[in-house]
C-alpha cells in the first residue's frame, strides 16, 4: 500500500488528532497485522515537522536492542533543538523502552508516538515509571463500515468470513487466498508474539488451546474445564499452564475474556468466562467455516469487538439463572444487548426479550439479530439487525 493510496482509518485518528503535538506520549497498541503502522503513516501526513521514524520490524533498526541504542539513536538524527516527531513501531522489542521515552520526553522537544503488540506494553511498573505521560489506544481488524470502505463491498457475510485484516484489501476474497493469508498471520503470531515472548515450550498445547477456544467463542469456559477436556483427549495439562497461556493469548490481542456480571448485586464473578476473537477471518481459517454452524456465534463475537472498539467496558450479564450477552459500560451510561441468528420461533423471542425485561432499569435494550424485518419492540427493547446496530451505536 503506497502513501498515496492509504485508505484513512478515520475513527481511530479522530480519537488521536486531539493529542497530536501535545506532550504525552501516544501508544498504539493492538493484534499484529490491524494497521497500526499504516495509523502511524497516516499521522505522519498530518505533521509538517522534523520527524524520525524508527520501525523495528525492518533489519535497518536491528542493532536498536535497547534503550541506550535508542537513545543514541535519536540524538544523532536531532542534534539541534528543533521540535520533531518521533514514530517508533513496535517498541516492545526494545529492552527498557520506557526509560528512553521518558528521557526524550523530559527533553520536551520530541512529539512521540510509538506502537506495540501486546497488551502489556504499559502496564504495571512500566505504567506508574510514566505515570500521567501517556495516553494508549486500542487499534482492531476493520469494522464492518471499514471494510465496505476498503473493499467497495457491502457484503456482511464475505466480512463474516474473512474477517478485517486490512492487507485483504489486496487479495481475492476467496477462501483459498484469502485463509492461507490469513493462517500465516496466526503462525507469525504464535511464534513471535507469544511462544518467543513468553518461552512457552508446549506449542503442540497452545495451537489445540487455540482450536478450542476458537471453537466455543461465547460459550462459559475456565481453565478448570479445559484442563478436564483435555485430560478426557489423554492430554494432562494442569490449570496454572491453562492459564499462563490463557493470558499469552491475551496479552497478544489475539483473543478476549469477559468476565460474567451480577447485573442485581453488581459484582464481577471471579471465574467462568467467556472468550472472543479480535479477527474472525484468522478464526475462520485456522479452524474452518460452517456456517450452519458457525453464524450465531460469530454474530456474537462481531457485535462484542464492535463494542470495544466504541471503547465500552463490556461484561456478560448474569440476572438469576438468566443470561444477558453482553453489559457495555461507557461513560456511567449502559446498554444491554442480546445477539441471536434470528427470533423466528415463540421460544427463542421469548428468552431473547425476556432475558431482557428481567432488568429493571431504563438503559437502553437490544435483540441484534442477522435480519430484523419484523421490527419487534416489546417494552421498549429494540430489535435490530446487525447491520443496524453497527450502525447504531
Amino acid at each position: 500500500m503506497t502513501k498515496e493510496n492509504i485508505i484513512q482509518r478515520e475513527f481511530i485518528l479522530k480519537r488521536i488528532s486531539p493529542f497530536i503535538d501535545k506532550d504525552v506520549i501516544k501508544v498504539i497498541s493492538g493484534q499484529r497485522r490491524v494497521g497500526k503502522s499504516y495509523v502511524l503513516k497516516q499521522i505522519q501526513k498530518k505533521i509538517s515537522k522534523k520527524s524520525i521514524i524508527i520501525d523495528k520490524e525492518l533489519y535497518d533498526f536491528d542493532f536498536i536492542r535497547t534503550y541506550h541504542d535508542l537513545i543514541k539513536y535519536v540524538e544523532e538524527q536531532n542534534t539541534d533543538s528543533e521540535r520533531t516527531a518521533l514514530f517508533i513501531d513496535e517498541i516492545q522489542d526494545i529492552e527498557q523502552f520506557e526509560k528512553a521515552l521518558r528521557h526524550f520526553q523530559n527533553k520536551g522537544r520530541f512529539d512521540i508516538y510509538c506502537t506495540g503488540s501486546n497488551a502489556n506494553l504499559l502496564s504495571g511498573e512500566l505504567a506508574t515509571y510514566l505515570s500521567g505521560r501517556y495516553v494508549q489506544f486500542r487499534v482492531h481488524s476493520l469494522s464492518f463500515n471499514e471494510f465496505k470502505k476498503f473493499h467497495m463491498n457491502d457484503n456482511f457475510d464475505e466480512y463474516l468470513t474473512y474477517g478485517g485484516m486490512p492487507y485483504l484489501k489486496h487479495l481475492s476474497l476467496t477462501q483459498e487466498v484469502a485463509f492461507e493469508y490469513l493462517e500465516s498471520i496466526y503462525q507469525s503470531i504464535i511464534l513471535k508474539d507469544v511462544v518467543e515472548r513468553y518461552s512457552l515450550r508446549n506449542v503442540k498445547f497452545l495451537e489445540n488451546l487455540v482450536i478450542y477456544l476458537c471453537t466455543n467463542i461465547g460459550s462459559i469456559t475456565s481453565a478448570s474445564n479445559i484442563s478436564k477436556f483435555l485430560k478426557s483427549q489423554k492430554i494432562n495439562i494442569n490449570i496454572t499452564t491453562v492459564i499462563s497461556y490463557l493470558k499469552a493469548l491475551q496479552n497478544c490481542f489475539f483473543i478476549y475474556e469477559v468476565p460474567r456480571y451480577d447485573i442485581q448485586g453488581k459484582r464481577v464473578f471471579e471465574i467462568n468466562h467467556k472468550y472472543y476473537i479480535e479477527d474472525l477471518g484468522i478464526r475462520n481459517a485456522i479452524v474452518g467455516y460452517n456456517q450452519a454452524r458457525d453464524y450465531g456465534k460469530l454474530l456474537e463475537n462481531i457485535v462484542y469487538t464492535e463494542l470495544l472498539r466504541k471503547n465500552y467496558k463490556v461484561f456478560v450479564g448474569v440476572i438469576g439463572d438468566k443470561e444477558i450477552d453482553f453489559v457495555a459500560e461507557k461513560n456511567n451510561e449502559k446498554i444491554y444487548v442480546q445477539v441471536a441468528l434470528n427470533v423466528d420461533s415463540e421460544s427463542t423471542l421469548q428468552r431473547e426479550f425476556g432475558n431482557l425485561q428481567l432488568i429493571q432499569d431504563n438503559y437502553p435494550k437490544y435483540v441484534v439479530t442477522r435480519h430484523a424485518d419484523s421490527k419487534n419492540t416489546i417494552e421498549g427493547i429494540q430489535h435490530l439487525s446487525i447491520e443496524e446496530f453497527l450502525g447504531k451505536i
